[in-house]
């Protein structure tokens, strides 16, 4: 019997703006800037310099420890090694190639059409060459992930429980094998005793491929769970496949689980079987203030303001251009941000989608501590960011937020409590 996980909401999904539209293909730009920082952990090195030319598939920036490489998406000259805008609100050092429009390819990973001779390690090292991480936007390297040893429980993430994205639900209804391939190389790696395609039950289509793919893997098996935010959550999707509720300051392997999203485990297919690294990703570019929501299959490096155009631009009227969902997005401060492995989606929001308080006041309802799905108490939390009290804020463990966004979603006060966190958190991290 499964468990629920505790807390909760259930916003308006918005799915449907997108839902149908198959991946549309985008060309590369005439230019293309790379991001050496698209993993959890420091920027990568770069390896190459203004004037070299590369080609596409190419190893342009590597480094070591937490690190997870990227390779050129073009083939052309490089003509800049600089800081350019990133998704995550700062000036990141980057590789701008000038595309040659050739599409060279090269790559230093080798196809394995089988890939039951390779070991554990040969996997894990091709893994981390093609620059896997988590593809549903935590971006931690998945060869440091598929490197605990055995585990007990293998989890493939395709809740997708954010408002308003359905890349994963497009790449399940458009490239299910791969993406089951990809889940079972994971397995061979792991060797669980359980394998578990998790999705709610909100992504019709999807279920029933699932479903039918599935019946000639009968070692893999579908989850289809109540739709539910944040289900998608690492460990709130531990705590309903298994029961399991990962220890604060803990880690899934903690518990005898892994998971991984479904599309990172289209990513270790696309690497280990056919020899290529991450050069593109779905992305879904909707919202009230874009003229025609899509998913588009973009190369990595490409703008948000390049991607927002292939989906007929803007509406006018725009609040909030995001980076990701509605409830853990980010906000963009322009459009020329480049887009990296972690970006499953651009979320455009017009003024009538405002919630923003001018006079925000907490008003002491305790309704975010109902809904906060890791029994934290967003309350205090806020008061001791705002107060720069970070021992405090260490007893009331700010470091498990899984900034989810529920507490400041139900807030009526209309408090800024995901952004006082985050802050806080970096108190904490300053030892301050």
């Amino acid at each position: 019997m499964r468990s629920k996980f505790w807390g909760g909401v259930h916003p308006a999904g918005r799915k449907e703006l997108s839902a149908d539209t198959p991946p549309t293909p985008v060309s590369a730009p005439a230019q293309v800037a790379v991001p050496l920082q698209q993993h959890v952990g420091k920027p990568c090195d770069p390896l190459v310099s203004v004037g070299d030319k590369v080609k596409r598939g190419q190893k342009i920036g590597d480094g070591k420890g937490m690190c997870a490489p990227v390779h050129a998406p073009v083939s052309g000259t490089v003509i800049a090694v600089e800081p350019r805008p990133h998704p995550n609100g700062t000036l990141c050092p980057a590789v701008v190639i000038e595309n040659d429009g050739k599409d060279t390819f090269e790559s230093a990973l080798k196809p394995h059409a089988d890939t039951s001779s390779l070991s554990a390690d040969e996997l894990i090292e091709c893994i981390r060459e093609a620059g896997i991480v988590g593809m549903g936007g935590a971006t931690f390297p998945t060869d440091i992930k598929a490197s605990i040893g055995k585990v007990e429980t293998l989890i493939a993430n395709a809740c997708e429980c954010e408002p308003y994205i359905t890349a994963d639900d497009v790449l399940i209804c458009t490239d299910a094998d791969r993406a089951i391939r990809g889940l079972l190389i994971l397995g061979q790696i792991l060797n669980p005793r359980r394998t578990v395609i998790a999705i709610e039950d909100n992504k019709a289509k999807a279920i029933a491929i699932l479903k039918e793919k599935l019946r000639s893997v009968p070692q893999v098996e579908l989850a289809v769970l109540p739709t539910r935010y944040p289900q998608g959550a690492e460990k709130q999707l531990i705590q309903v496949i298994t029961g399991r509720q990962v220890p604060s300051g803990g880690l899934p392997r903690d518990v005898g689980c892994a998971v991984f999203n479904i599309a990172t485990c289209a990513s270790v297919e696309r690497a280990v079987v056919e020899g290529e690294p991450v050069l593109r990703r779905i992305v879904t570019v909707t919202g009230p203030g874009v003229k025609e929501p899509r998913n588009l299959l973009v190369p990595i490096g490409l703008t948000f303001g390049e991607a927002v155009e292939a989906a007929g631009g803007l509406t006018g009227d725009v609040w909030k251009v995001l980076s990701g969902g509605p409830m853990m997005g980010r906000a963009q401060g322009d459009l020329f941000a480049s887009i990296t492995k972690g970006v499953n989606a651009i979320v455009v929001l017009t003024q009538a989608e405002n919630g923003e308080a001018e006079h925000p006041a907490c008003i002491r309802c305790g309704k975010c501590v109902a809904v906060c799905p890791m029994g934290l108490q967003p309350l205090y939390l806020y008061r001791f960011s705002k107060a720069g009290d970070s021992g405090t804020l260490r007893y009331y463990n700010v470091m498990d937020c899984i900034e989810c966004g529920c507490c400041a979603y139900t807030c009526p006060g209309k408090l800024p409590i995901v952004a006082a966190i985050r802050e806080g958190k970096q108190l904490v991290r300053e030892g301050k």
